[in-house]
């Protein structure tokens, strides 16, 4: 290595700033450093030469220059960078130092005096050979980035290159100097970030902004070959019920093995994750719409079976939404909200569902976003009321009122219940809106003279977020009202999907001095045995039994079933939706407890019944004329 150098500068005392330069041109600011003690290295070593012959090869000269040599030695051979010098005119190896020697994973004496040639396969050489002698020929230095370079012990490598000819005392070409930088694990790295920049990172299916991107060159290229093609939207059901009760970590794992399943059997459709419990698949090359109802059959029977997540068996369903290009629209943003159009007809029409985008839909998908967008200002705007409608005994004695939500917007008027209330439960607004309810009714029958019974209907989604519990008890506290006036009533729909987790909140309630009473009953699968596993205060028979008990045998033999089984169970009854005198007659012939309806009243404000509240007279017992309220 002293050779080499050396032979470059004893003539020639502008070369060492050359070189020096050319090495921190070539390399990063670490090689810099070293390039600088290699320069000076060379240049003491010729400087001492010189010094050497002054002082007649004096001892002290030979000492310091032994000192210096072994110190910028140590230097040069800890540069964290490949540094190689070839012989320009045969291209063999003069000099390479240890990080060149580790790299290769070659001893540096099997490589020096050897050539390019001598160590890599003919292909390599070929490259690495042309590249030297483009730099030997223009004179100008060779930027050469991510060129692979095999290894005997790290397998091919990327490798950025720098390479700069040195010249001779001729001015021809003499060395070859190389600066190699491994760049594998930098270059590994940014091809993963652009990857997760479009892929999920749970499922490492493409994401949201993938799938646009291949939704915009499907349109184009689509629209340029006139054909047709299938936008599918799918969604998970049941998937934050497996979050709530299971924990994140179990849903997790159900979802990418969801994702493995589906990714299986759609070989050829551009599958992305949009977020949560959300997929959609875009189908090319199929005639349609039959290809898309073959390939939506396929995607349901991936949840026929149970998924073992972790030793735990579980099943999924999923509702599949389809919009075909170009009949159900012709830009992405269309084609996109007519898929999620009939993606919402199937979930209202069951789990398991597979519909089609039909003219319509799309009217109605927008009129359901407008509602949710005027949804989420109407609490703080003060639209929503309650009314209240009053339970009596069969004799006419007011026991309670049951709140009633209603939304009086200021331009569409009053918008159903029915309507709204689904809406607020998809997308999560009944929380804030549910708590407002408890929280009205409660402080509002707090003020009643008469201490009636207040009863507050619960969502299925108000189990499965917060602290229910927690929340009924604060809001006693801040009203002031005596735990045993609240009813809260429930449908089944609470209980389906985790009895265990829904019942223990239920017994917490009940433990404050609630009453808890099941709402709709008779209209769900597994009435009974809730019956059975939980101490309700009360059941209400569904107004669509009471409705019909005029006209229908089967709902009168069902009626007077269940006005029976409470009786042998010591449970109050219900009837809901009594209107006529007919229905009141056989209520009182069956011994039914309570009634609920038109009858008595009608859902109004409860300055309408200030005087059975005992609002502006003295305090008695609140008693209806029955037939007078319609």
């Amino acid at each position: 290595m002293d050779r080499v150098f050396s032979s470059l500068i004893v003539h020639h005392e502008w070369q060492p700033i050359v070189l020096f330069g050319v090495l921190c041109g070539l390399a990063g600011v670490a090689t810099c450093f070293a390039a600088c003690f290699l320069v000076f290295r060379v240049r003491l070593r010729c400087q001492g030469a010189q010094l050497h012959a002054a002082l007649d090869h004096g001892q002290h000269a030979e000492r310091e220059l032994a000192r210096t040599k072994a110190f910028l030695d140590t230097v040069i051979e800890n540069v964290p960078a490949t540094l190689i010098v070839k012989d320009a005119r045969d291209h063999s190896y003069k000099l390479i130092n240890r990080a060149g020697e580790e790299f290769f994973g070659l001893p540096r004496h099997q490589m020096i005096g050897k050539t390019t040639h001598d160590v890599f396969s003919k292909e390599h050489a070929d490259l690495i050979a042309a590249r030297d002698e483009k730099v030997l020929t223009t004179g100008e230095q060779l930027l050469s980035e991510n060129v692979p370079i095999p290894t005997r012990h790290q397998g091919t490598r990327l490798v950025t290159s720098k390479r700069l000819a040195i010249p001779g005392d001729d001015g021809q070409p003499r060395y070859m100097l190389s600066v190699l930088e491994d760049t594998t694990e930098r270059r590994r790295a940014e091809e993963w970030i652009v990857h997760m920049a479009r892929h999920d990172a749970l499922t490492d299916l493409p994401n949201r902004t993938a799938f646009t991107e291949h939704l915009a060159a499907t349109l184009a290229e689509a629209a340029r070959a006139e054909q047709s093609f299938a936008l599918l939207c799918v969604d998970l059901a049941r998937f934050k019920e497996v979050n709530d009760i299971f924990g994140h970590v179990i849903g997790d794992a159900l979802l990418s093995a969801l994702s493995q399943r589906l990714k299986a059997v759609v070989p050829g459709a551009f599958l992305a994750r949009l977020g949560g419990d959300q997929f959609a698949l875009v189908q090319t090359g199929a005639a349609q719409p039959a290809g898309a109802a073959a390939l939506a059959e396929r995607l349901l029977a991936t949840v026929d079976d149970d998924i073992d997540v972790e030793g735990t068996l579980l099943r999924a369903s999923m509702s599949i939404g389809i919009a075909i290009y170009p009949s159900d629209g012709g830009d992405a943003s269309t084609l996109t909200d007519n898929a999620d159009a009939a993606l919402y007809r199937a979930k209202a029409q069951g789990r398991g569902t597979i519909c089609f985008f039909e003219p319509g839909m799309d009217k109605r998908l927008r009129e359901r976003r407008e509602i949710q967008r005027l949804l989420r200002t109407a609490v703080p705007q003060g639209a929503l009321v309650l009314h209240y409608q009053p339970q009596a005994t069969i004799g006419g004695r007011v026991v309670g009122f049951e709140a009633l939500l209603r939304w009086n917007h200021p331009t569409r008027g009053m918008i159903p219940a029915g309507t709204f209330v689904p809406i607020a439960e998809e997308s999560g607004l009944i929380l804030p809106i549910g708590e407002w309810v408890l929280r009205e009714a409660c402080r509002e029958a707090a003020t009643w003279p008469q201490p009636l019974q207040i009863a507050v209907n619960l969502s299925p989604i108000q189990f499965h977020h917060g602290d229910l519990p927690g929340l009924v008890q604060s809001i006693l506290m801040e009203t002031r009202l005596s735990p045993g006036r609240l009813e809260l009533e429930i449908t089944e729909g609470v209980l389906i999907g985790d009895f265990s987790r829904a019942s223990s909140i239920l017994r917490r309630l009940k433990a404050l001095g609630v009453r808890i009473a099941m709402d709709d009953f008779g209209t769900g699968y597994s009435s009974l045995s809730y019956l059975h596993s939980f101490p309700f205060d009360k059941i209400k028979i569904d107004r669509a039994f009471v409705a019909n008990l005029d006209s229908n045998s089967q709902s009168a033999a069902i009626v007077r079933a269940v006005i029976a089984l409470g009786r042998g169970l010591d449970l109050p009854v219900v009837a809901e939706g009594v209107e006529t005198e007919g229905q009141l007659a056989f209520l009182s012939r069956e011994a039914c407890g309570e009634i609920q309806g038109f009858l008595i009243g009608r859902p109004q404000p409860i300055k309408k019944y200030g005087e059975l509240v005992g609002r502006g007279m003295q305090r008695r017992t609140p008693k209806l004329r029955l037939a007078s309220s319609q």
